[in-house]
């Protein structure tokens, strides 16, 4: 068994079901991709995928009351524990604190006057639901952003308003200091973990499609998780929430914390292929994706790569002309014709997971 890494010491806060700070898990969350029209039967079972591929944390936008009528609706229902995402309007998060939301996200730079921020904290703190200040750089008050520093400017965001919350004595607080610049995300949560013991939400804000916006969010946070920095963490990407959570999930995982998800490895490919590692993967995704145990999966293109390279693998497959050779830990436990690749490498990932 991995040794987890140990975080920086934050205030425990409870989110719906999950714990996040402390020496809890370090969460996955993602944000709901479309304007909400209804609730109904699809809707979750859309939600109950995003929870099995690894969602602990489901956010929602909240851009008017009915959507905030919605979403209060949809917190009665949930599988997930919901954010509520408030921009511009604090009267927003008041109705959405007349449900069982599990937290409310504000965002300093338009959120308003502190007496607008006073009134969400107040019913906050008597409902018991959390709030997470939600810095992002691209949205800093006017009279940050004349400041040369960026990193610097979004620290002064969250500690003016975190001056107000500790006010009137409310520190069920999570903070999020995000930016599109990968080294002004890294400092500005480096600064902020150095002065304070909340819990951190991590990300890079506007971080791209997939390939560069995963790139950007690796850049930051595995350097930040390394540092013990982060109690949760959203990869924003212009694509799917499930490619979001896979992401996650991976970041967390290369960083070095021990995790309930499987390791999946897989060459390249190359002239000496005989086995379709791409094409294979990707029928087996699913199953795999809901095998939530700390196991390392190989899938290889040749034996070259398979049994040896790949020897301590808890499960691996690989080919061999017309026949795929199954091994654990380097052993070969079954040689199968090609075609039944898929149902007896399943078959043995279902032992696994027993």
């Amino acid at each position: 068994m991995k040794k987890r890494l140990k975080r920086k010491n934050t205030n425990p806060v409870k989110v719906g079901n999950i714990i996040i700070g402390g020496d809890f898990p370090i969460a996955v969350q993602t944000m709901w991709k479309r304007p909400l029209q209804k609730v109904d039967h699809n809707l979750m079972q859309k939600i109950m995928i995003l929870q099995e591929s690894g969602c602990d944390i489901l956010r929602f936008a909240i851009p008017d009351e009915q959507a905030a009528h919605l979403v209060g609706e949809l917190s009665k229902k949930s599988v997930l524990p919901l954010v509520a995402d408030i921009h511009f309007d604090y009267k927003l998060a008041l109705v959405c604190l007349d449900y069982p939301v599990a937290k409310i996200r504000i965002n300093p730079g338009n959120i308003g006057a502190k007496w607008k921020v006073k009134e969400v904290v107040v019913k906050a703190k008597d409902r018991d639901v959390p709030i997470r200040v939600g810095v992002n750089s691209g949205s800093l008050s006017f009279k940050l952003r004349g400041m040369k520093d960026t990193a610097a400017a979004m620290l002064k965001a969250a500690e003016e308003e975190l001056g107000i919350c500790e006010q009137y004595n409310f520190k069920n607080i999570i903070f999020s200091l995000k930016s599109s610049d990968t080294h002004t995300t890294i400092r500005a949560n480096t600064l902020f973990s150095e002065r304070y013991r909340y819990p951190l939400h991590l990300g890079v804000t506007e971080a791209g499609p997939l390939i560069p916006g995963i790139v950007k969010n690796t850049a930051a946070l595995y350097t930040l998780l390394r540092e013990g920095i982060g109690d949760t963490i959203r990869v924003s990407l212009s694509a799917d929430s499930i490619e979001e959570i896979e992401a996650a999930k991976a970041i967390i995982k290369t960083a070095g914390y021990q995790t309930c998800e499987p390791d999946i490895i897989s060459c390249p490919t190359c002239g000496r292929t005989v086995f379709p590692v791409k094409d294979f993967y990707e029928k087996i995704k699913d199953k795999v994706g809901k095998l939530h145990k700390d196991v390392t999966i190989a899938i290889m293109g040749c034996l070259v790569n398979g049994p040896g390279e790949a020897r301590l693998a808890d499960l691996g497959i690989t080919g061999s002309q017309k026949h795929v050779i199954i091994f654990k830990k380097g052993e070969v436990i079954r040689r199968e014709l090609i075609e039944n690749a898929v149902s007896v490498f399943l078959e043995e990932l279902d032992k696994i997971n027993e």
